[in-house]
């Protein structure tokens, strides 16, 4: 290894939270909601690690920690002699939640790492993009948390990953109601079925391509636009409550899904008043489970949606 990594270079890594799916869009489709972690990244002799937030009790505090093994190893595979890395990681996205928590942190990871290579051997945004979801093993939280806005992506056959912008509505933003337990995404995973009707694929093949308009030229279409046939319906066993917030909303006109592998919901409005409806619903059925002794508590959370990535300042 002939190239190295020069001390004393600090750096602020900003990645945003991702909802995947967004009902149709299985694997595929992605949107970054303003909602952020914030890393402090320095080069260092020794590895430091300080965690604020989620995870502070949990995660590791040395090489081990995910960020920074992930940052040494992209490093290393671009014949760079790894050094320590001091990180101050304050995580505000809520983990196994459904919200991209791990898409965020290894974008967080690569975007670091390939900052602070020399100039000549940085890769850029699509290299980040490459690295990460090929970690992931599939692109869709991945591509909005590295260019922000609203993207379908997909692995191809070259085992390379693709991903494309999409527009999104001006009048369109997200309501999320987020519980206070999570759901691993294994989990969620492990109840769909191995096969599925021709019939539910051409459906959702359709419901697909209306998200498409709905979301970027015709918002009163979301409904419909969000109908899922492929995995929403397997994965109500794992989420019950989310599930039943869904139906609610869904009976009441809104088009509710689930954000990415749950439990989160995630309810997609195009008025003032369809975001003061869908809080109104969220509120009262966390009432409701309240009242019949229901331990899990929900919370409503309306960010922007991020025209943005993940950011990177040099401090």
């Amino acid at each position: 290894m002939s190239a190295t990594i020069a001390l004393g270079q600090h750096l602020r890594i900003c990645p945003p939270a991702t909802s995947a799916n967004l009902g149709p869009g299985f694997d595929s489709f992605g949107l970054a909601l303003d909602y952020r972690d914030e890393l402090l990244v320095s080069t260092a002799e020794h590895t430091e690690v300080v965690v604020h937030g989620e995870g502070a009790g949990s995660l590791p505090r040395d090489e081990s920690h995910l960020i920074v093994a992930k940052m040494r190893e992209y490093w290393a595979e671009r014949g760079v002699e790894p050094v320590g890395v001091r990180l101050e990681a304050t995580n505000n996205i809520p983990h196994a939640r459904g919200m991209g928590s791990s898409a965020a942190a290894i974008v967080a990871a690569y975007a670091a790492a390939d900052a602070l290579l020399p100039p000549a051997l940085r890769g850029g945004a699509q290299a980040v993009f490459q690295a990460a979801a090929a970690w992931e093993g599939h692109p869709d939280n991945v591509a909005p948390a590295v260019f922000g806005g609203l993207s379908i992506s997909a692995s191809l056959d070259d085992g390379e990953f693709s991903a494309v912008p999409l527009p999104v509505h001006s009048a369109v933003r997200a309501v999320l109601a987020i519980p206070s337990t999570g759901l691993s995404t294994h989990a969620a995973r492990s109840v769909l079925p191995e096969q599925i009707d021709h019939s539910r694929a051409a459906a959702n093949s359709a419901a697909t391509g209306l998200l498409v308009h709905a979301i970027g030229h015709a918002p009163q279409h979301l409904l419909a636009g969000t109908r899922d046939y492929l995995h929403q319906d397997y994965r109500a066993e794992a989420m019950p409550e989310s599930a039943e917030l869904i139906r609610r909303l869904r009976e009441a006109g809104l088009a509710a899904v689930v954000s990415g592998a749950g439990p989160t919901v995630l309810t997609l409005v195009s008025t003032e008043a369809d975001e003061d409806r869908a809080q109104q619903l969220i509120e009262g059925y966390a009432e409701q489970l309240e009242a019949s002794g229901n331990p899990v508590n929900w919370r409503i959370e309306i960010p922007a949606l991020a025209r943005n990535g993940v950011t990177v300042e040099v401090l």
